[in-house]
């Protein structure tokens, strides 16, 4: 068969199998995430009908799906709630890295794996998937919420730190002298500077930068802007995610309300390939080796997890069902923890680490949307409602 009729067939069924796939996930009433991810695994490498066509375009389009997310989860916000936010939650930002880092850099010295392998885990178990949780919080319409600004300032100190992180990891995989590692993390750390003042001084701008009454051209006008932030980010060893969140704080008023819904299904259709894409790239066979670890780390970071969560909401005065909230829905790991594993072994690691990184972040994607929805049931709120009273109770006796 043609090239080009053989690319089209096999995008056209997964983008099919997709839609297919989120219209028994809303019968059974659950995110879809799980399930794009697990029919990736089914016709990816080693699965039950590999595709050979069209990896680029999924890999690529994957990538445009986590700036989409990104880019609009910053629209929902002003810079003065960003700030005010990340103000608020810098404690929580660092019992975060103690919390979850810990772990990671335990096991990758129980598994043998020395100092680096246990630099390479801290990082795969500290950093929640900016990515995922904003799919969760828009499928669960939570945007709203009042603990959803906590859980933002933590995802955006999580990646502003990988500007400190990701090049320390790499001077240290490679071997390069501490004086070359310093500049790198200079060069990441005013990248992140210069970002930071255009979005929050400079707003207005960026607004009427963008602005236009035509649909076509403001999508294109917030698309290609939101593409080269992301890109020069990356090029200064920082998150594109926080190129694109901070082009979304950037956009107010009217404009990020127009923009959000001119973007809207081109995020949705990114944002499930960016999942798919996941599942495509996993060989079900490397992850039975390593499963009972990843599924204990999981289980043990998932909790801390909820822990910090929990922790950064209760200080910034939500009651206990938003708590549970913010904890729950920052347990998935994503995107930076495959990159992270990706420079570890591109740099001459064990692959059996790539392997573990894979199937824990696999763990932590399935279970993450499902243990999201808890808080939302009649069951837990009734539970939740009758502590946050008994709290009340206590503080009111306490006052008298």
């Amino acid at each position: 068969m043609d090239h080009g009729a053989l690319l089209f067939l096999e995008i056209g069924a997964l983008l099919f199998g997709i839609a297919l796939l989120g219209r028994l996930a809303g019968r059974i009433g659950i995110s879809p995430i799980p399930l794009i991810l697990l029919g990736g695994l089914a016709f990816g490498e080693g699965g039950i009908l590999p595709i050979s066509q069209g990896e680029e375009f999924i890999e690529v389009g994957a990538e445009i799906g986590v700036i989409l997310l990104l880019v609009m989860l910053g629209l929902e916000y002003n810079a003065g709630e960003l700030m005010g936010s990340l103000k608020q939650s810098r404690v929580a930002g660092g019992v975060d890295m103690l919390l979850n880092a810990i772990p990671g850099a335990i096991a990758g010295f129980l598994l043998g794996w020395g100092v680096t392998g246990a630099l390479v885990l801290a990082g795969i178990t500290w950093i929640s998937s900016s990515g995922v949780i904003a799919k969760v919080l828009q499928d669960l319409g939570r945007l709203s919420n009042r603990e959803t600004p906590t859980v933002l300032s933590i995802l955006v100190i999580e990646d502003l730190a990988m500007a400190f992180y990701l090049p320390i990891l790499s001077a240290v995989l490679i071997g390069m002298d501490l004086g070359a590692g310093i500049i790198s993390v200079v060069i990441a750390l005013a990248a992140v500077l210069v970002i930071l003042y255009v979005a929050l001084r400079h707003g207005v701008l960026v607004s009427k930068l963008v602005w236009s009454k035509r649909a076509d051209v403001l999508l294109l006008s917030v698309l290609g802007l939101t593409l080269i932030i992301a890109g020069l980010a990356a090029e200064a060893n920082v998150s594109a995610a926080v190129g694109a969140f901070l082009v979304g704080i950037a956009i107010s008023g009217p404009v990020a309300e127009h923009a959000t819904r001119v973007l809207t299904p081109l995020r949705d259709l990114f944002s499930a390939v960016f999942f798919l894409f996941f599942g495509l790239s996993t060989n079900p066979a490397d992850l039975v080796p390593v499963l009972v670890p990843a599924l204990l780390l999981a289980i043990a970071t998932m909790v801390t997890k909820v822990a910090t969560g929990y922790f950064a909401a209760r200080r910034a005065g939500i009651a206990e069902p938003g708590r549970w909230r913010a904890g729950l829905v920052l347990t998935p790991r994503g995107e930076f923890s495959i990159v992270i594993a990706g420079l570890a072994v591109s740099a001459g690691a064990d692959r059996s680490l790539a392997a573990l990184a894979t199937a824990y972040v696999l763990i932590t994607i399935v279970a993450g949307p499902l243990l999201a929805r808890i808080p939302d049931s009649k069951r837990f709120g009734t539970w939740a409602k009758g502590v946050e009273k008994k709290r009340r109770t206590k503080l009111k006796a306490a006052q008298a």
